[in-house]
């Protein structure tokens, strides 16, 4: 169908002008005058084409310049005539839908949203309005959070935060788990965020679990906070997964075992112990200079010196099997803590999320958002001894 063949003349636009004029009515209205009309034409060349007849009008909203357009639109008898502006007003109401929900994830109430669409769209829209707009786009974030995933990843960052969540007539913080993979092409993507009352082993168990469902079949090394059980959980799914306990949770909690005037000679010699560019070092030797840390500090701190012998703080040297380059993004948390600062950006305007839908949604699309994840991480490139790049 040639639809460049849809005009009209010009004493016939003149004298459609003309009518409205005279009605008394506003510009709002000839915009639905000719809307309908260049459908109606459309329809008419459509039948002589497909050998169809006419079958009535059914309702449809555009919204324009000064408010909603109520339309007729025309039909046929076997249904499949579908007029082209149709296409621009779903474009309208998809651009709408991620606009008010881009909004709503940026950190914006839905009442702001609603000042700003009436800025823009001459139109007041409620709270309801502006919850149903972004419902479509809740789907696809929600679908996103159980997309299937790859079946390797080198490296898999993971932490918790808790956040205010209602359920029911009670208001409590809930832990927020977020894992952070590194693909085998060396970008990086949100892998899961799930939702549990409280952070625990068996919490991550069931986490992992759940990767594994979602396809996930390899993993290299995994980077977390010092969660007792931790390891056990990520083994009990998948094996011969090396271990990484974040340096930056190891020094925030010493700082809190001695005196404020005793914290800056302590993360001094810390510096010592954990540290990054010498390319001969060795976890055995980081776990030797650790113990000599605990050894003279515990002389003044009993609960420094407790933590003598315990083996598990070997795992926070693990990050010495790697080149030095590589060091200092495999020894904390900060690429998934740097999510969990937005998240919270994004939560600060607002009181607790109203359900755990909501909150899972509002999370998800910060991650989806992270621009950054698009480019490769170059200082992991030569670990080709530990990670199997593509």
């Amino acid at each position: 169908m040639n639809n460049t063949n849809l005009s009209f003349s010009k004493e016939q636009l003149m004298q459609i002008i003309a009518s409205i004029k005279a009605s008394g009515e506003s510009y709002q209205s000839l915009f639905q005058v000719f809307l309908e009309a260049m459908m109606l034409a459309e329809r008419e060349e459509y039948k002589l084409e497909k050998d169809d007849v006419s079958n009535g009008f059914r309702p449809r909203r555009l919204l324009g310049a000064q408010g909603n357009i109520e339309l007729s639109v025309p039909r046929t008898r076997y249904g499949n005539f579908y007029p082209i502006l149709l296409s621009i007003i779903k474009d309208q109401q998809g651009q709408m839908e991620q606009l008010s929900f881009l909004l709503y994830t940026q950190g914006l109430t839905t009442e702001q949203i609603g000042e700003v669409f009436e800025q823009l769209y001459a139109h007041h829209y409620s709270k309801q309005s502006i919850s149903r707009l972004a419902q479509r786009a809740h789907q696809e974030v929600l679908d996103w959070l159980e997309r299937p995933l790859d079946s390797y990843y080198p490296i898999i960052y993971i932490d918790c935060i808790f956040v205010p969540l209602r359920r029911g007539s009670t208001v409590s913080r809930e832990a927020i788990y977020t894992l952070l993979g590194v693909k085998a092409d060396q970008k990086r993507e949100v892998l899961g965020i799930v939702c549990h009352p409280s952070e625990s082993s068996q919490g991550w168990r069931d986490v992992f679990g759940k990767l594994k469902e979602r396809g996930v079949k390899g993993i290299d090394l995994v980077i977390s906070d010092g969660l007792v059980g931790i390891e056990d959980a990520v083994a009990s799914h998948f094996s011969g997964v090396s271990h990484q306990l974040c340096l930056v949770h190891l020094k925030r909690r010493l700082d809190k075992l001695v005196k404020q005037e005793d914290r800056g000679k302590l993360q001094e010699d810390l510096k010592k112990v954990c540290q990054m560019d010498q390319p001969e070092d060795t976890p055995d030797a980081g776990y030797e200079r650790w113990e000599g840390f605990l050894k003279a500090w515990g002389q003044r701190y009993r609960s420094i010196g407790s933590m003598l012998g315990k083996v598990r703080y070997r795992l926070y040297f693990t990050y010495l099997n790697y080149a030095p380059a590589a060091r200092r993004m495999l020894s904390t948390t900060n690429w998934v803590e740097r999510l969990n600062r937005d998240y919270r950006r994004v939560l600060r305007m607002r009181g607790a999320l109203p359900n755990e839908s909501s909150l899972l949604v509002l999370l998800a699309r910060v991650g989806m958002s992270r621009k950054s994840y698009d480019y490769k991480v170059t200082q992991l490139g030569q670990e080709k001894k530990y990670f199997k790049w593509q």
